[in-house]
């Protein structure tokens, strides 16, 4: 099937009860057993299954190409099961313009509990084989990075961590269907499903997907049967339903933001514009190789400080000042003060989630609030 018509069927079967065509949502939290005890229709406790998650994960494992996939109530829950799935004195290689919330969970929660981490700039082929370990077990990649859009090499840099037998990880929430991290090397991807899965900014979600069942992943899987950081039955529906029409909104979106990044490029108000569609980008040439399309997601530095980048955010019109991104509605935010102490973000970059409105009102909306 191609990719439209994968996204539409993944995951879907008609109810065998009713017939009916859109998937009932299954709320029951417990599920009864056979008369000896056993569980033969598959389901037990909603912790440990339910069948709105079970077609959601095997939707997006469809979508990505993998062998299997757990879902989780946030892509950082997601996250937090494959750091668990480590061992103390293991060592993490992430990439330094990973988003920050990734960062902040290894920082502030996984150090302490004895991983050890170095953050690299992985769109720099040399820094990451420096930074290998014998005790690196798992490296973090992303793709276009968070916020300032750098692009990592996934063939060359999953080549590299194959040779020291790390597990390579690929946080793909910013590329769905745009990029195939499993065709280039990577063991696993991440997503943040309330971003372009979701797609209208209403359900929270996160999901592991697995090229290969294998032992690592059958370690996230418990993690999340044993945690419980699981999305209820109904955020699943509502993933699994924005799912139906991504491969058309991540054309869409990445049309408008191609639109919108070349006039940014050429206005006198603008300092620099961070999107790999643009050949200036330094890493436009890998992004044309291993992506179809650009993404939705930009981020420009105005010129000026941190005051006249917050200026900016406030006279816009249609742009909403808002985190998160993956909406049919414009979004515009001043990253580093979402950020806070310690960010890497340029005071006066603004991150923009490029929504399905008109390109030409983006511009005009931008340009006036520029001037």
């Amino acid at each position: 099937m191609k990719i439209e018509t994968l996204a539409v069927h993944a995951g879907h079967t008609i109810d065998s009860a009713t017939g009916a065509v859109s998937a009932p949502i299954h709320l029951s939290t417990t599920f009864e057993r056979d008369v000896e005890g056993s569980y033969s229709r598959g389901f037990m406790y909603t912790r440990n299954n339910n069948p709105n998650r079970e077609a959601l994960e095997r939707g997006v494992s469809a979508i990505e190409g993998g062998e299997a996939a757990a879902a989780f109530g946030t892509g950082t829950a997601a996250a937090m099961a494959l750091f668990q799935a480590l061992s103390p004195g293991d060592h993490v290689l992430a990439h330094v313009d990973a988003y920050y919330g990734t960062s902040r969970l290894l920082r502030s929660l996984f150090l302490r509990w004895g991983l050890e981490a170095d953050f690299v700039d992985m769109s720099n082929l040399d820094d990451v084989k420096k930074s290998m370990r014998p005790k690196t077990k798992l490296a973090w990649m992303e793709t276009p990075s968070n916020p300032l859009l750098k692009i990592v090499d996934l063939a060359a840099v999953t080549k590299i961590v194959r040779e020291v037998g790390a597990v390579s990880v690929c946080d793909n929430t910013w590329a769905p269907i745009l990029q195939r991290p499993f065709d280039l090397g990577a063991d696993l991807i991440v997503h943040s499903t309330t971003k372009y899965f979701g797609g209208h900014c209403d359900v929270a979600g996160g999901i592991v997907v697995a090229k290969a069942d294998n032992e690592f992943f059958k370690r996230v899987r418990s993690i999340q049967y044993e945690g419980g950081a699981v999305p209820s039955p109904f955020d699943c529906w509502l993933i699994l339903r924005g799912m139906r029409t991504l491969p058309w909104r991540m054309r869409a979106h990445s049309e408008n933001a191609t639109k919108v990044a070349s006039a940014l490029a050429q206005h006198r108000q603008v300092e620099r514009v961070h999107y790999p569609g643009l050949r200036s980008h330094p890493g436009h040439e890998i992004a044309a190789k291993q992506m179809s399309m650009f993404g939705g997601m930009l981020s420009f530095e105005a010129k000026g400080d941190r005051k006249a980048a917050m200026s900016v955010a406030a006279k816009t019109k249609i742009f909403i000042r808002a985190t998160s991104l993956g909406g049919v509605e414009s979004l515009i935010e001043h990253r580093a003060s979402i950020e806070g102490s310690g960010t890497t973000s340029p005071e006066g970059l603004l991150r923009l989630s490029i929504g399905l409105e008109n390109a030409d009102d983006l511009i005009e909306d931008l340009d006036q609030a520029l001037k």
